[in-house]
C-alpha cells in the first residue's frame, strides 16, 4: 500500500513539473505584458511584475493596424477551416469505405506533401495568387493556408471514419438511403467528434501560421503574427505591447478550445469502444 501511494505520489509530481514546464513560458509572456514598459525591458528581467499596469495593452490596441489583422486573422482562419473540413471529409469517406490502391496512395501522397517545407511552395504560390489578381487578400490566403492542413485533415479523417462500422450505412441503405444520404445522415454525425477535432487542427495552422503570411500580404490582409513581429523601434523591440499583443491574441484560440472541449474528448475517444 506504501508502494502504489509512493508512486502515485511520484507520478503526480512528475505530471505537474511537466505541466509547469509547459505553462511556464505562456505564463512570463502574460506576466510581462502586465508591467510597466520600462520593466517589461528590465535587465536582470524579473518574473513578477514589481507593478501591475495595462498600459501594454492600450499601447497594443492603440497601434494603427491591429484591430484589421485581427480581423484577417479571423476571416482567413475561418476560411481555411471550413474548406479543409468540407475537401478532407468526402476524400478521408472515399478512401477508407472504397479501399483502392488509388486511395492509399493518395493518402501517402497528402502524407508527404505535408512534409515538404513550406518555404519551398512559398514562392510558387506568391506567383500563383499575383497571376490570380487575389494578391494581398484574406481569400489568397486562406487558400495557402489550405495547402498546409488539408492534407493533416485528410489524415485525422481517415482514421475517424475507419472507426465507423461500415454496417451503420449498410442499414442506411437497407432503409432506402443512398451512400450519399448515408454518409451525410448517418456517418457524419457519428464522427462529429472527429470532424471537431481537425476543424480545430486546421484553425490552428492558419491561425499560427507566419511565413505565408509574410509572403502573401502587403498592407490590406496582413494577420496579427506580422503585426506582432513589427512591433520594434529604432531602439530595440517593444516588449510589452508585443507580448501584449501575443496575449490578445492567444484568447480566441483557448475559447474556440473550450467550446468545444466536449466534442474533441468524443472525438479522440472514437474508435476506443467497437460494437
Amino acid at each position: 500500500m506504501t508502494s502504489r501511494t509512493s508512486t502515485r505520489t511520484l507520478l503526480w509530481a512528475l505530471l505537474a513539473s511537466i505541466v509547469v514546464l509547459y505553462a511556464f513560458p505562456f505564463g512570463y509572456l502574460v506576466l510581462t505584458s502586465l508591467k510597466p514598459p520600462t520593466d517589461a525591458i528590465a535587465v536582470p528581467p524579473t518574473v513578477l511584475p514589481k507593478a501591475w499596469s495595462l498600459e501594454n495593452y492600450g499601447t497594443a490596441l492603440a497601434t494603427p493596424g491591429v484591430i484589421p489583422s485581427f480581423i484577417n486573422s479571423t476571416s482567413t482562419a475561418v476560411i481555411s477551416t471550413v474548406l479543409s473540413v468540407l475537401l478532407a471529409v468526402p476524400a478521408a469517406y472515399g478512401i477508407t469505405r472504397y479501399g483502392t490502391a488509388s486511395g492509399r496512395i493518395f493518402v501517402m501522397l497528402a502524407l508527404v506533401t505535408r512534409m515538404v517545407p513550406p518555404v519551398a511552395v512559398g514562392v510558387p504560390l506568391v506567383n500563383l495568387m499575383s497571376r490570380a489578381g487575389i494578391t494581398d487578400t484574406p481569400t489568397a490566403l486562406a487558400l495557402a493556408h489550405t495547402t498546409i492542413s488539408l492534407p493533416l485533415s485528410i489524415w485525422l479523417m481517415a482514421s475517424f471514419f475507419e472507426a465507423v462500422p461500415s454496417s451503420l450505412e449498410e442499414a442506411a441503405q437497407v432503409d432506402g438511403c443512398s451512400r450519399l444520404q448515408a454518409m451525410v445522415r448517418v456517418v457524419v454525425p457519428v464522427v462529429g467528434g472527429g470532424i471537431a477535432v481537425t476543424a480545430i487542427f486546421a484553425f490552428l495552422a492558419s491561425w499560427n501560421e507566419f511565413l505565408f503570411a509574410l509572403l502573401l500580404t502587403a498592407v490590406r490582409a496582413q494577420t496579427t503574427p506580422i503585426v506582432i513581429a513589427n512591433f520594434q523601434t529604432q531602439y530595440g523591440l517593444q516588449w510589452g505591447p508585443m507580448t501584449a499583443l501575443a496575449t490578445l491574441y492567444s484568447v480566441p484560440v483557448v475559447l474556440f478550445t473550450l467550446l468545444l472541449q466536449r466534442r474533441i474528448v468524443a472525438g479522440m475517444t472514437l474508435g476506443a469502444v467497437k460494437g
